[in-house]
């Protein structure tokens, strides 16, 4: 436990009652993530977890997408995050293979971290943003954002916490907790809870929510192992933090987890198996890789898991949120599981500090489940629609792909361009982490334009209200980003325009606003307003010509005063 943390646990004790502005339930990456953006607010966040302090999760989630690590740059986390993971010059290619020592068929060129911000040329490498994705697995991710989390001066982790029961009134929401080594009981007084509780939520139960959708895609065997010959085995390739077997017998996915010995093995389980026993996963895995039984690994963790698409009724009640695994569930294609987590988490803070920090009404809450329940809907769409055409792939592989023949070569040569245009698009998949925008919420000011449409892999910056503020480079060097303040930012193209009386109803009301001048060439015809008043979370809020003409009715609009 890291030495502050756990000065403010012991001061803490297990006094009978705790109170805090916030509790978040979960310490996983998205309950750090919201505790991390509320502290950074100046709210104070106490977070429960079942887990002892600092203890790494079961191998989840290889990728953060651009989005999440902008995210994390924002919170000072990012540098930690990408000097962790694979070697520094360990390819994050994605290679499609018979097997994984087998016959490789295309790849998908990633960068290395190393050569992250710095490569050019490849599908991966053009991302309008200051932090491209990262692959680092969950183990080493989890550690990082717990131990910056645990020194922010307004988080208190009780590790070894469960909470038992949730309640709530006009005036705040009470959790009863227990800890789980001593038995004691803790109850926590909180004036919003945020469930981050993952797909057994119990803040999801208590909120009455239930999940619907389609309850099974596909189940998957997963197997986490150790191998040291493995990669001296698939060296006549060039190493690649994913590959993906596709042959006959058995298709799966080999993760490389630390670059050496670590290896995370994915067994897709076809239709007509539909147990988790229904072949056998020694057999399997060797299958998968393209070895014999003379090959030898040992088995560090199992973990067999169903892919699903389900999404919640709601994702509030009156003072209790859900927000990633409790809130929605489906296959992890383009990795945006853990990373759509996140996004909720970034989109409800953002508010919930507002509020409580005395510049929005309460009113301003209902935006969180109507900008981000529609969203989430979508993405589970786009990743379910990919699992059924992988499945199609992995279900129709030739009997002759491995064959040293004219009709082997010319089966290899369809599948790898299949295999390659299918997913390039969810390894470099810009649409999700740039296009998605909110186009039914209540705190943003329309004006009628349609937003571009965006697919997974491809979108068109946009300033339409509600999109992501395309980003560029400043002339001095900086991202765009790096110059905005923690509240509402307004970009001016024209020095010219007065934009005292907007200034000013800030003011008065209380909300945080930061003015940034920007020559219209600096932004490459990104803008084309003359000013364009952006979010917290990046999103745009307003956009126009001129100061509007009532900035009083803009700001009741934006702080949920006025719908």
């Amino acid at each position: 436990m890291h030495a502050a943390q756990a000065a403010k646990f012991a001061a803490l004790g297990w006094r009978q009652t705790v109170r805090t502005q916030v509790l978040i339930v979960g310490a996983g990456p998205v309950g750090l993530t919201a505790a991390m953006d509320l502290a950074s607010r100046g709210i104070d966040v106490v977070v429960a977890e079942i887990r002892h302090a600092g203890d790494p999760p079961n191998v989840k989630c290889n990728h953060v997408s651009a989005r999440s690590m902008e995210v994390f740059r924002r919170l000072g986390v990012a540098t930690k995050l990408r000097d962790a993971g694979l070697p520094a010059d360990f390819p994050n290619d994605c290679s499609y293979r018979t097997t994984a020592t087998g016959i490789e068929l295309c790849r998908i060129d990633i960068p290395s971290r190393a050569r992250r911000y710095s490569a050019t040329g490849g599908p991966d490498t053009w991302w309008p943003t200051p932090e491209p994705p990262h692959r680092i697995n969950q183990v080493y991710l989890e550690p990082i954002l717990f131990s910056h989390a645990a020194a922010q001066a307004g988080i208190t982790i009780l590790a070894r916490t469960e909470i038992t029961e949730i309640e709530q009134d006009d005036d705040h929401a009470v959790a009863r907790a227990r800890n789980l080594d001593s038995g004691e009981t803790l109850r926590i007084e909180a004036s919003f809870i945020i469930g981050c509780d993952g797909s057994r939520s119990l803040v999801r139960k208590a909120i009455g929510a239930s999940l619907s959708g389609t309850p099974v895609i596909q189940r998957v065997q997963s197997t986490f192992i150790e191998a040291p010959q493995l990669k001296e085995l698939m060296g006549a390739h060039k190493p690649a933090w994913m590959v993906l077997s596709l042959n006959p017998r058995r298709s799966g996915t080999t993760v490389a987890i630390d670059g050496h010995d670590r290896w995370l093995i994915h067994n897709h389980l076809r239709p007509d198996e539909p147990e988790f026993d229904s072949v056998d996963r020694d057999w399997s895995i060797r299958a998968i890789l393209g070895v014999d039984e003379r090959f030898e690994y040992k088995i560090v963790s199992k973990e067999d898991w169903v892919g699903r698409r389900l999404v919640a009724n709601r994702f509030r009640d009156r003072r209790v949120f859900i927000c990633g695994d409790a809130a929605h569930l489906w296959m992890p294609y383009a990795g945006y599981g853990m990373n759509a987590g996140i996004a909720d988490a970034v989109d409800l803070c953002w508010q919930l500090a507002a509020h409580l920090n005395g510049w929005a009404s309460a009113a301003m809450l209902d935006a969180y489940e109507a900008e981000r329940q529609p969203i989430t809907d979508q993405v589970s769409r786009f990743a379910m629609d990919h699992a059924m055409k992988m499945m199609a792939q992995r279900g129709g592989v030739s009997a002759e792909i491995e064959d040293d023949t004219p009709r082997g070569h010319a089966a290899r040569a369809a599948l790898a361009k299949a295999a390659y245009d299918l997913n390039v698009q969810q390894y470099c998949c810009a649409g999700l982490n740039f296009g998605y925008y909110y186009d039914t919420s209540p705190i943003i000011a329309y004006d009628g334009e349609t937003p571009p449409v965006y697919a997974m892999g491809s979108f068109t910056p946009s300033t339409v209200p509600g999109a992501r503020a395309p980003h560029v480079f400043l002339r001095d060097g900086r991202s765009l980003y790096d110059a905005f303040g923690t509240g509402y930012n307004l970009l001016r193209f024209d020095p010219a325009i007065d934009v005292a009386r907007l200034q000013s109803a800030a003011e008065a009301r209380g909300v945080p606003l930061t003015l940034i001048d920007i020559a219209p060439d600096e932004v490459n015809g990104a803008y084309a307003e003359k000013l364009v008043l952006v979010r917290p979370d990046q999103h745009i809020a307003w956009r126009g010509q001129a100061t509007p003409e009532d900035p009083q009715a803009l700001l009741a609009r934006l702080t949920g005063v006025a719908a």
